[in-house]
């Protein structure tokens, strides 16, 4: 359930990187969204191909941007050969967030080889907001309709790192998420 923007591709060269890196620290001066800029000697990403786990281990670098305090992070985290796949939710935040982060992919696009975007708002394919909409009033619904149907059923909250979980239940948080970073906060 939820409203995310998948991403994933190759840049084309090396030099791409530095370039992909100056247009991501432009769009996000642009639009005041808080960035860094990291390097990871040893991290492991974990993957999916073709519904097989496909993890990477290794060296990374590259660039994390907060769109809104109602998103997930937007990282463009690169392993050693330059392969990047991610994933951003938008769901609880204004629609113009997924807008621009959809703009933005468009804006990278050319810096990679085999770049693909799956947006479970179908606006990198149709640029209809009116879909975008419906498609977040329907994952809204759904959500309130878990909620009534189990009491205990709450969200959403944010993890320590950034992500966001649409539901789970109040008296359950767990202790630690599938990425390893324990539940923080629930999102008002």
């Amino acid at each position: 359930m939820g409203v995310t923007i998948h991403f994933e591709g190759q840049l084309s060269s090396s030099n791409n990187f530095d370039k992909v890196i100056d247009v991501s620290k432009k769009f996000a001066e642009l639009n005041h969204w808080e960035y860094f800029i990291f390097q990871e000697d040893n991290k492991l990403l974990e993957r999916i191909k073709d519904e097989q786990d496909w993890n990477y281990e290794g060296s990374t670098k590259g660039i994390q941007l907060q769109p809104d305090s109602n998103s997930d992070p937007f990282i463009l985290e690169f392993d050693e050969n330059l392969y990047v796949q991610e994933f951003c939710k938008t769901q609880f935040a204004d629609l113009s967030v997924h807008i621009l982060i959809i703009n933005f992919l468009k804006q990278i696009q050319p810096y990679f080889d085999n770049f693909t975007v799956d947006d479970e708002g179908e606006y990198w394919d149709t640029f209809d907001v009116k879909l975008l909409q419906q498609h977040v009033d329907n994952c809204n619904h759904a959500s309130d309709e878990m909620k009534r149907e189990n009491n205990k059923m709450n969200g959403p909250f944010r993890l320590k790192n950034g992500r966001i979980i649409d539901l789970m239940e109040d008296d359950s948080v767990p202790a630690e998420s599938p990425a390893g970073d324990s539940a923080s906060i629930k999102l008002s």
